[in-house]
Protein backbone atom coordinates (compact mmCIF):
# COMPACT_ATOMS: atom_id res chain seq x y z
CA UNK A 1 0.00 0.00 0.00
CA UNK A 2 1.06 3.52 -0.14
CA UNK A 3 0.33 5.09 3.29
CA UNK A 4 0.59 8.76 4.43
CA UNK A 5 2.53 8.47 7.93
CA UNK A 6 2.24 12.02 9.62
CA UNK A 7 5.10 12.11 12.45
CA UNK A 8 7.23 10.05 10.44
CA UNK A 9 10.22 11.71 12.36
CA UNK A 10 8.75 10.97 15.66
CA UNK A 11 9.63 7.88 18.04
CA UNK A 12 6.74 5.90 17.58
CA UNK A 13 5.98 7.02 13.68
CA UNK A 14 10.09 6.42 12.81
CA UNK A 15 9.75 2.45 14.06
CA UNK A 16 6.13 2.31 12.33
CA UNK A 17 7.66 2.84 9.10
CA UNK A 18 10.78 1.04 9.53
CA UNK A 19 8.33 -1.65 9.37
CA UNK A 20 6.48 -0.91 6.83
CA UNK A 21 9.09 -0.25 4.29
CA UNK A 22 10.49 -3.91 5.18
CA UNK A 23 7.60 -5.36 4.22
CA UNK A 24 7.34 -3.93 1.21
CA UNK A 25 5.07 -0.63 1.58
CA UNK A 26 5.38 3.18 0.11
CA UNK A 27 5.25 5.55 3.21
CA UNK A 28 5.14 9.57 2.37
CA UNK A 29 6.38 10.71 5.91
CA UNK A 30 4.60 13.76 6.77
CA UNK A 31 6.55 16.00 9.90
CA UNK A 32 7.29 19.55 10.55
CA UNK A 33 10.39 18.50 12.94
CA UNK A 34 8.98 20.69 16.03
CA UNK A 35 11.51 21.40 18.46
CA UNK A 36 9.28 20.62 21.17
CA UNK A 37 12.35 18.34 21.62
CA UNK A 38 15.94 17.83 20.74
CA UNK A 39 15.25 17.90 16.21
CA UNK A 40 18.76 16.70 15.70
CA UNK A 41 16.95 13.18 17.07
CA UNK A 42 14.33 13.75 14.55
CA UNK A 43 16.84 14.24 12.02
CA UNK A 44 18.72 11.23 12.37
CA UNK A 45 15.31 9.56 12.15
CA UNK A 46 14.52 10.59 9.22
CA UNK A 47 18.27 10.15 7.78
CA UNK A 48 17.96 6.66 8.28
CA UNK A 49 14.39 6.18 6.65
CA UNK A 50 15.95 8.35 4.02
CA UNK A 51 17.94 5.31 3.15
CA UNK A 52 14.61 3.42 1.85
CA UNK A 53 13.79 3.55 -1.49
CA UNK A 54 10.17 3.82 -1.11
CA UNK A 55 10.33 6.40 1.59
CA UNK A 56 9.38 10.48 1.14
CA UNK A 57 9.82 13.11 4.12
CA UNK A 58 7.67 15.93 3.25
CA UNK A 59 8.38 18.24 5.86
CA UNK A 60 5.12 20.23 6.66
CA UNK A 61 2.50 20.93 9.14
CA UNK A 62 -0.53 19.49 9.55
CA UNK A 63 -1.88 23.14 10.65
CA UNK A 64 -1.30 23.40 7.03
CA UNK A 65 -4.14 22.17 5.27
CA UNK A 66 -3.26 22.73 1.50
CA UNK A 67 0.43 21.26 2.36
CA UNK A 68 -1.86 18.44 4.19
CA UNK A 69 -3.91 18.06 1.49
CA UNK A 70 -1.39 17.39 -1.16
CA UNK A 71 0.84 14.79 0.33
CA UNK A 72 -2.44 12.53 0.69
CA UNK A 73 -2.98 13.11 -2.28
CA UNK A 74 -3.53 9.02 -3.98
CA UNK A 75 -2.40 7.13 -0.67
CA UNK A 76 -4.48 4.19 0.74
CA UNK A 77 -4.38 4.65 4.01
CA UNK A 78 -3.46 7.46 6.72
CA UNK A 79 -1.60 6.56 10.22
CA UNK A 80 -1.92 9.70 12.40
CA UNK A 81 0.81 9.97 14.88
CA UNK A 82 1.60 13.92 14.46
CA UNK A 83 0.85 15.34 18.06
CA UNK A 84 2.22 17.62 20.32
CA UNK A 85 2.96 14.90 23.41
CA UNK A 86 3.44 14.96 26.95
CA UNK A 87 0.96 15.34 30.10
CA UNK A 88 2.93 17.90 32.11
CA UNK A 89 4.03 20.21 28.84
CA UNK A 90 0.60 20.87 28.36
CA UNK A 91 -0.26 22.85 31.64
CA UNK A 92 2.24 25.58 30.47
CA UNK A 93 1.01 25.90 26.67
CA UNK A 94 -2.48 24.87 26.42
CA UNK A 95 -2.89 26.92 23.76
CA UNK A 96 -0.72 24.59 21.64
CA UNK A 97 -2.45 21.86 22.44
CA UNK A 98 -5.52 22.79 21.60
CA UNK A 99 -4.33 24.10 18.44
CA UNK A 100 -2.24 20.99 17.37
CA UNK A 101 -4.27 18.37 18.65
CA UNK A 102 -7.78 19.27 17.73
CA UNK A 103 -7.71 21.35 14.71
CA UNK A 104 -4.59 19.44 13.43
CA UNK A 105 -6.38 16.34 13.68
CA UNK A 106 -9.81 17.95 12.29
CA UNK A 107 -7.30 19.03 9.50
CA UNK A 108 -6.23 15.36 8.98
CA UNK A 109 -9.85 13.84 9.27
CA UNK A 110 -11.39 16.28 7.27
CA UNK A 111 -8.95 15.53 4.71
CA UNK A 112 -9.44 11.88 4.70
CA UNK A 113 -13.04 12.42 4.02
CA UNK A 114 -12.34 15.03 1.52
CA UNK A 115 -10.42 12.60 -0.60
CA UNK A 116 -12.56 9.75 0.28
CA UNK A 117 -9.20 7.57 1.74
CA UNK A 118 -9.97 4.21 2.63
CA UNK A 119 -9.17 4.21 6.24
CA UNK A 120 -7.20 6.24 9.19
CA UNK A 121 -5.45 4.88 12.16
CA UNK A 122 -4.51 7.84 14.76
CA UNK A 123 -3.17 7.51 18.23
CA UNK A 124 -5.21 7.97 20.95
CA UNK A 125 -3.77 7.20 24.91
CA UNK A 126 -3.77 5.61 27.86
CA UNK A 127 -4.85 9.23 29.04
CA UNK A 128 -8.07 9.28 28.38
CA UNK A 129 -8.83 6.92 31.20
CA UNK A 130 -8.14 9.68 33.12
CA UNK A 131 -9.05 9.72 36.99
CA UNK A 132 -10.82 6.57 36.38
CA UNK A 133 -8.93 3.97 38.41
CA UNK A 134 -9.94 0.76 37.42
CA UNK A 135 -7.88 -1.37 36.17
CA UNK A 136 -6.93 -2.86 34.18
CA UNK A 137 -8.61 -0.20 32.07
CA UNK A 138 -11.02 -1.74 29.01
CA UNK A 139 -11.97 -0.05 26.35
CA UNK A 140 -15.25 0.37 26.75
CA UNK A 141 -14.73 2.25 30.26
CA UNK A 142 -16.18 5.94 30.82
CA UNK A 143 -13.31 8.12 29.54
CA UNK A 144 -15.10 11.58 30.69
CA UNK A 145 -13.08 11.99 34.01
CA UNK A 146 -10.23 13.72 32.15
CA UNK A 147 -7.25 14.92 34.65
CA UNK A 148 -5.05 16.61 32.08
CA UNK A 149 -5.34 18.50 29.07
CA UNK A 150 -3.62 16.10 26.92
CA UNK A 151 -6.16 13.17 28.18
CA UNK A 152 -8.50 16.05 27.06
CA UNK A 153 -7.04 16.39 23.52
CA UNK A 154 -7.02 12.53 22.88
CA UNK A 155 -10.68 12.08 23.74
CA UNK A 156 -11.61 15.25 21.53
CA UNK A 157 -10.35 12.92 19.01
CA UNK A 158 -11.98 10.07 19.37
CA UNK A 159 -15.18 11.70 19.57
CA UNK A 160 -14.56 13.60 16.48
CA UNK A 161 -13.30 9.91 14.70
CA UNK A 162 -16.71 8.51 15.64
CA UNK A 163 -18.95 11.71 14.34
CA UNK A 164 -17.05 11.39 11.05
CA UNK A 165 -17.62 8.08 10.95
CA UNK A 166 -21.07 8.48 11.90
CA UNK A 167 -22.01 10.85 9.27
CA UNK A 168 -19.26 10.21 6.25
CA UNK A 169 -18.64 6.11 7.01
CA UNK A 170 -14.86 6.50 6.76
CA UNK A 171 -13.12 3.77 8.68
CA UNK A 172 -11.50 5.04 11.91
CA UNK A 173 -9.24 3.04 14.45
CA UNK A 174 -8.20 4.82 17.13
CA UNK A 175 -5.12 3.26 19.26
CA UNK A 176 -4.71 4.04 23.05
CA UNK A 177 -0.72 3.73 23.99
CA UNK A 178 0.54 2.55 26.87
CA UNK A 179 3.98 4.33 28.05
CA UNK A 180 6.35 3.37 25.00
CA UNK A 181 9.43 2.94 25.30
CA UNK A 182 12.30 1.79 23.32
CA UNK A 183 15.15 2.95 21.40
CA UNK A 184 15.53 6.70 19.68
CA UNK A 185 12.97 7.18 22.61
CA UNK A 186 12.03 11.16 23.44
CA UNK A 187 14.58 12.98 25.78
CA UNK A 188 11.38 13.84 27.41
CA UNK A 189 10.39 10.80 28.80
CA UNK A 190 11.31 8.75 31.79
CA UNK A 191 13.30 6.28 30.63
CA UNK A 192 15.47 8.47 28.59
CA UNK A 193 15.96 10.50 31.77
CA UNK A 194 16.95 8.21 34.02
CA UNK A 195 19.64 6.73 31.61
CA UNK A 196 21.10 10.30 31.05
CA UNK A 197 21.03 11.04 34.64
CA UNK A 198 22.23 7.48 35.87
CA UNK A 199 25.10 7.56 33.07
CA UNK A 200 26.05 10.96 33.79
CA UNK A 201 26.33 10.87 37.86
CA UNK A 202 23.26 12.67 38.71
CA UNK A 203 20.34 12.97 40.73
CA UNK A 204 17.26 11.19 39.35
CA UNK A 205 13.83 12.50 39.76
CA UNK A 206 11.20 9.67 41.34
CA UNK A 207 7.56 11.18 41.69
CA UNK A 208 4.75 9.51 43.39
CA UNK A 209 7.54 8.50 46.15
CA UNK A 210 8.41 5.89 43.75
CA UNK A 211 4.31 4.22 44.14
CA UNK A 212 3.57 4.61 40.91
CA UNK A 213 3.21 1.71 38.45
CA UNK A 214 3.33 1.88 34.67
CA UNK A 215 2.20 -0.74 31.87
CA UNK A 216 5.64 -0.28 29.79
CA UNK A 217 4.58 -1.14 26.39
CA UNK A 218 8.14 -1.67 24.16
CA UNK A 219 8.33 0.14 20.73
CA UNK A 220 8.43 -2.93 18.41
CA UNK A 221 4.96 -3.74 19.81
CA UNK A 222 3.26 -0.53 19.51
CA UNK A 223 4.74 -0.53 15.95
CA UNK A 224 3.21 -4.05 15.12
CA UNK A 225 -0.24 -3.04 16.48
CA UNK A 226 -0.48 0.08 13.98
CA UNK A 227 0.14 -2.35 11.42
CA UNK A 228 -2.46 -4.82 12.57
CA UNK A 229 -4.90 -2.04 12.33
CA UNK A 230 -3.69 -0.71 8.75
CA UNK A 231 -4.52 -3.91 7.58
CA UNK A 232 -7.88 -4.70 9.39
CA UNK A 233 -9.03 -1.05 8.94
CA UNK A 234 -12.15 -1.53 10.68
CA UNK A 235 -15.15 0.61 9.99
CA UNK A 236 -14.39 1.80 13.78
CA UNK A 237 -12.95 0.58 16.67
CA UNK A 238 -10.68 1.82 19.61
CA UNK A 239 -7.96 -0.72 20.62
CA UNK A 240 -5.61 -0.34 23.92
CA UNK A 241 -2.31 -1.02 23.08
CA UNK A 242 -0.29 -1.85 26.40
CA UNK A 243 2.22 -5.15 27.36
CA UNK A 244 -0.48 -6.18 29.75
CA UNK A 245 1.08 -5.96 32.80
CA UNK A 246 1.52 -3.67 35.81
CA UNK A 247 5.01 -2.97 36.69
CA UNK A 248 6.66 -1.48 39.64
CA UNK A 249 8.32 2.22 39.01
CA UNK A 250 11.08 0.94 41.16
CA UNK A 251 10.97 -2.20 39.31
CA UNK A 252 12.09 -0.26 36.18
CA UNK A 253 14.19 2.00 37.60
CA UNK A 254 16.19 -1.16 38.93
CA UNK A 255 15.90 -2.61 35.21
CA UNK A 256 18.51 1.03 34.05
CA UNK A 257 20.73 0.57 37.05
CA UNK A 258 21.41 -2.89 35.84
CA UNK A 259 21.63 -1.95 31.90
CA UNK A 260 23.39 0.97 33.00
CA UNK A 261 26.13 -1.32 35.68
CA UNK A 262 25.29 1.76 38.34
CA UNK A 263 22.85 2.26 41.60
CA UNK A 264 21.07 5.83 40.91
CA UNK A 265 21.06 8.35 42.89
CA UNK A 266 17.04 9.14 44.06
CA UNK A 267 15.46 12.25 45.24
CA UNK A 268 11.60 10.98 45.77
CA UNK A 269 8.96 13.91 45.04
CA UNK A 270 4.86 13.85 44.62
CA UNK A 271 2.79 12.83 42.77
CA UNK A 272 3.00 15.56 39.94
CA UNK A 273 -0.87 16.95 38.50
CA UNK A 274 -2.38 15.29 35.60
CA UNK A 275 -0.54 12.12 36.71
CA UNK A 276 -2.10 8.83 37.87
CA UNK A 277 -0.91 6.31 40.63
CA UNK A 278 -1.30 3.79 37.94
CA UNK A 279 -1.72 2.24 34.25
CA UNK A 280 -2.76 -1.37 33.30
CA UNK A 281 -4.51 -2.02 29.82
CA UNK A 282 -6.52 -4.74 29.20
CA UNK A 283 -5.43 -6.38 25.57
CA UNK A 284 -7.98 -8.96 25.25
CA UNK A 285 -9.63 -7.05 22.56
CA UNK A 286 -6.64 -6.32 20.44
CA UNK A 287 -5.48 -9.50 20.75
CA UNK A 288 -8.86 -11.18 19.32
CA UNK A 289 -9.51 -8.40 16.52
CA UNK A 290 -5.73 -7.47 15.66
CA UNK A 291 -3.77 -10.47 16.34
CA UNK A 292 -1.92 -8.61 19.18
CA UNK A 293 0.83 -10.30 21.06
CA UNK A 294 3.57 -7.59 22.74
CA UNK A 295 6.73 -9.97 23.57
CA UNK A 296 9.20 -7.76 25.24
CA UNK A 297 8.68 -7.07 28.48
CA UNK A 298 11.02 -4.31 30.93
CA UNK A 299 13.55 -6.79 31.36
CA UNK A 300 14.43 -7.29 27.54
CA UNK A 301 13.59 -3.63 26.72
CA UNK A 302 15.44 -1.49 29.11
CA UNK A 303 18.91 -2.97 28.31
CA UNK A 304 18.22 -2.24 24.00
CA UNK A 305 17.10 1.24 24.98
CA UNK A 306 20.19 1.95 27.19
CA UNK A 307 22.31 0.59 24.40
CA UNK A 308 21.27 2.61 21.95
CA UNK A 309 21.85 4.84 24.14
CA UNK A 310 25.43 4.47 24.65
CA UNK A 311 26.04 4.29 21.06
CA UNK A 312 24.18 7.24 20.11
CA UNK A 313 25.61 9.71 22.42
CA UNK A 314 29.17 7.87 22.95
CA UNK A 315 28.91 6.87 26.66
Amino acid sequence: MKILLTGAAGFIGFHTAQVLLARGDEVIGFDNFSPYYDPTLKEARAKILATHKKFTMIRGDILDRPALGKAMQGVDRVIHLAALAGVRHSFEHPEEYIEINIKGFFHVLDEVRVQKIAGLIYASSSSVYGGNGKLPAEETDRTDNQVSLYGMNKKDNELMAHTYHHLYGIPVTGLRFFTVYGPYGRPDMALFMFTEAILKNRTIQVFGEGKMQRDFTYVDDIAAGIIASVDKNYPEEVFNLGCGRKEELMDYIGAVETACGKTATKQFLPMQPGDVRASLASIEKAKKMLGFEPKTTIREGVPKFVAWYRKYYGE
